[in-house]
This record gives C-alpha cells, structure tokens and sequence, in this order.
C-alpha cells in the first residue's frame, strides 16, 4: 500500500509502468510466502518444546508469545528468535512505510498545486493505523512474560487482530 501511494504521488507518470499486474501479483506473492516462512520457522521451534502445563491459551488465537508461556521447556531459544524477527520485520517495515511517507509528504508540499490537505487526509490515517498496528505488536511480543498481564495482552492483541484491520476497511 505504501509504495503504491509512493508511486502514485511521486512518480505519476510511471505509475502504469510500475504498478503493473505482473508486479502487483509479485510483490503480493512474495508477502504471502515470506508470512509463510516466518509462521512456518515457529510453528517448528514450537513443535520441538515440551507442554506440561494447561493447554488453555489466554488469548483470542493461538500466538506464539502465549503459546511459549504454556511451554515448561526452556524456550529462550524461542524468544531471542521471536525478538530478532520483531525487531528486523516489524521496525524494518515501519521505518520503510514511515521513510516512504515522508519523501511523499516533501513532495507534496513542494507541489505548486492544492493537493496537500487532501494527501494528508489520506495518508495520516493510514500511518497511524500502521503505528498502532506495530506499537501493540510491539507490546505483546517483546514484553517480558513474567510480567505480562493477560488482560493487557488479550487488549492489545485485539489492537493488531481486529481493530486495525477493520480500521483500514474505513480508511
């Protein structure tokens, strides 16, 4: 979504060139099979963890952070592998998405047109729908499980489940 606004307001003439069917369904192919690694490498950490505990997860779905908590085997392995992965796929995309946002802005308002206020309109609600998407992400994966509160987290997993997603319908 962020390079197609890319791309439509700074680079208007070629936007038939570069956002092509062929590179639309590239670019969604490739999203999809890197979601699938990425859930594929943890499902198989977590076959390889011993549960002794309740199997009931305190959560909307079966997430890897609430699943770990279940596990009575030694799962630091797990989570140096879980905050790495946060920490490059997750502050990666929001640095891209924020550093693209701001050339586009910087465009904006270097135009001689009218089009700023309604470019803003546009684009702010979607950065803070990113913002809120990663920062409740952020919250329920990097913090520590000792100290995680199940309320707190079935909250803010609601956050990145289902009040983002709906809020990018409105949007």
């Amino acid at each position: 979504m962020t390079w197609d606004h890319y791309v439509a307001i700074c680079q208007q003439l070629q936007y038939p060139i570069s956002m092509n069917p062929q590179f639309c369904v590239h670019m969604a192919l490739a999203f999809l099979i890197s979601g699938l690694v990425y859930a594929g490498v943890h499902t198989g950490n977590a076959f390889q963890l011993s549960f002794c505990q309740s199997n009931v997860v305190h959560q909307f779905f079966c997430d890897v952070p609430s699943l770990l908590s279940l596990s009575c085997s030694d799962t630091t392995s797990n989570m140096v592998f879980l905050f790495v992965s946060i920490v490059i796929i997750g502050h990666s995309s929001f640095g891209i998405t924020v550093m693209t946002y701001i050339h586009i802005f910087s465009t904006v308002l270097k135009s001689p047109t009218r089009i700023p206020g309604k470019v803003f309109s546009t684009y702010i609600p979607h950065i803070l729908m990113v913002s809120i998407f990663l920062s409740s992400i952020t919250g329920v994966y990097l913090r520590p499980s000792a100290t995680s509160d199940t309320l707190q987290d079935m909250l803010l997993s609601s956050f990145y489940t289902m009040i983002s997603p709906f809020m990018n319908l409105l949007i």
